[in-house]
């Protein structure tokens, strides 16, 4: 009998530690916080970055994505790379699937964004905060409109990524103590959904197909690397990982004179391999099958439940992939055609037997595979109706920290370099 009960103590240790290494809760009190700005990490959090080899003033990385409502926190390790040291589960996103265009669309940005502590707001009315930095050279040069879109605590969406306040009080800190460590500029990469082939193949009836191509590519070159890639903007695309020859990155112009480093262009060629036998396989999975992307009203309705007792600011919004599903393509069409009263075009499906046919590379391109987008060519021409919009950066907090003068350019190892060494 003690063997039995040992064996089920073992199993639950288990079965707690395998959660805890894919999401964490953090549904930790907070009202006896007297400092949440400085407020340490937990002794679990510090052991856990030291059994990873990881500094506490290492640098980090935030990466989100909506379908699945995660936000995970990666942190370098001593050998440069970053892994993953915790993940959270968003609480409140509001809007569908797809980037924020216009102030007042209730969209939560996607794209890739670089914070500062200016960035930082310790008096939020939502517990704590920090600004995504929408809207970024990309979304400025294609004339998109949008301010106060924040990773905030509260509960509660309108454009922004809401979580907990304990979720908050504990990214913060990572950032806070990265800041302290001497990072400049953390990147946030907020994607649509984890961008695998099945996941592509599953969403390519969507109007945002093109833009999550192009930011597949950046996902890729993390995925690759394990290191935030180098993000530049120019012919309004982002490109990522470019080394280039004697020109410089204009948002809005031609691209310059540009390639990949051949060292990190082979591993994104064997990577894509992979990827198109996965993509397939996907194909195939969902042949005449199409994706339903749900509203916000409609996540909301799947966790009603978890709002009774609260206060009525505190508005989960539920996960897509619960209240979403698969639908025939005809009866997609004709969902798609009562709610916009259009006749729905779908993207046409690309034969099985192309899938994984790879795409030369250029010198001006990363290798691309099936369900990619080409990095932008110097023949590409401006998207018709698209302007270029002066909206302003979200502006400094004075509050946060004292003001700061631009920092001088690290004379830093570019990281294919470093890459290239293992």
């Amino acid at each position: 009998m003690r063997l039995i009960h040992l064996a089920l103590l073992a199993c639950t240790a288990f079965a707690l530690t395998s959660c805890n290494d894919t999401l964490d809760t953090v549904e930790a009190d907070v009202s006896h916080i007297k400092n949440k700005v400085g407020h340490p990490l937990s002794p679990a959090r510090l052991a856990e970055m030291q059994k990873k080899d990881m500094e506490r003033n290492a640098p980090i990385m935030i990466r989100i994505f909506k379908e699945e409502g995660a936000l995970e926190i990666w942190k370098a390790k001593r050998d440069n790379r970053f892994d993953k040291i915790a993940e959270y589960q968003i609480c409140a996103w509001s809007g569908k699937l797809g980037p924020k265009v216009k102030e007042g669309d209730r969209q939560a940005p996607e794209g890739f964004y670089n914070l500062t502590p200016g960035h930082m707001n310790p008096n939020s009315s939502y517990y704590l905060a920090i600004n995504t930095g929408f809207p970024n050279r990309y979304d400025q040069a294609n004339g998109r409109s949008g301010t106060n879109l924040m990773i905030h605590g509260a509960c509660s969406s309108s454009g922004c990524y809401s979580m907990t306040d304990a979720q908050v009080l504990e990214i913060y800190a990572f950032a806070r103590d990265a800041f302290t460590g001497g990072q400049k500029t953390i990147q946030l990469q907020a994607f649509p959904f984890r961008m695998t082939a099945e996941n592509m193949v599953r969403h390519r009836h969507s109007e945002n197909l093109d833009f999550w191509k192009m930011l597949k590519v950046g996902y890729d070159n993390f995925e690759v690397t394990k290191r935030p890639p180098e993000v530049n903007v120019c012919e309004k695309k982002y490109v990522f990982n470019q080394q280039t020859e004697g020109g410089s990155f204009n948002a809005s112009a031609q691209c310059p004179a540009m390639s990949t480093p051949p060292a990190l262009a082979n591993a994104l060629a064997g990577y894509g391999k992979t990827y198109d036998l996965a993509y397939e396989k996907a194909v195939k999975k969902y042949d005449g099958m199409a994706w339903y992307d749900p509203s916000e009203a409609e996540r909301k309705a799947v966790v009603a439940d978890k709002r009774k007792g609260r206060e009525a600011a505190y508005a989960p919004t539920g996960s897509s992939l619960k209240a979403g599903k698969l639908m025939k393509e005809a009866e997609f069409a004709a969902l798609m055609d009562k709610k916009n009263h259009v006749t729905p075009v779908l993207t046409p499906q690309a034969p099985a037997a192309t899938a994984s046919t790879p795409r030369p590379a250029t010198p001006q391109q990363s290798p691309v595979s099936t369900g990619q987008t080409a990095i932008a060519s110097n023949t590409t021409q401006p998207a018709a109706g698209m302007t270029t919009a002066s909206v302003p950066v979200p502006s400094m907090n004075p509050l946060a920290f004292a003001p700061q003068q631009a920092p001088e350019p690290e004379k830093k190892k570019p990281f294919w370099k470093l890459w290239a060494t293992e």
